[in-house]
């Protein structure tokens, strides 16, 4: 897990520092922002089917309805968009 860590984080501060224009002396700053949006993305990547995810909002509160099937209002909105 390290091993992937470190690989994405220096492609990120590598990112970084191009984005910038590729200044001097700034490695150290790039290196600790990417290793900070890594960490951000480690605290909200859910399991691969989201069901931990599911949990922690219904627990929260914060789910309303989980939907089994394809949603019909998306539907109905598009054909609304289509009419006008």
């Amino acid at each position: 897990m390290s091993h992937n860590r470190d690989v994405w984080v220096s492609q990120r501060a590598y990112s970084l520092w191009e984005s910038e224009g590729r200044p001097e002396g700034r490695g150290e700053s790039h290196w600790m922002q990417a290793l900070k949006e890594f960490e951000q993305l480690e605290l909200t990547k859910a399991s691969p089917d989201g069901q931990d995810l599911i949990e922690k909002l219904k627990a929260a509160g914060r789910l309303m309805r989980v939907y089994d099937g394809v949603v019909p209002a998306v539907e109905d909105d598009l054909q609304l968009k289509a009419a006008r």
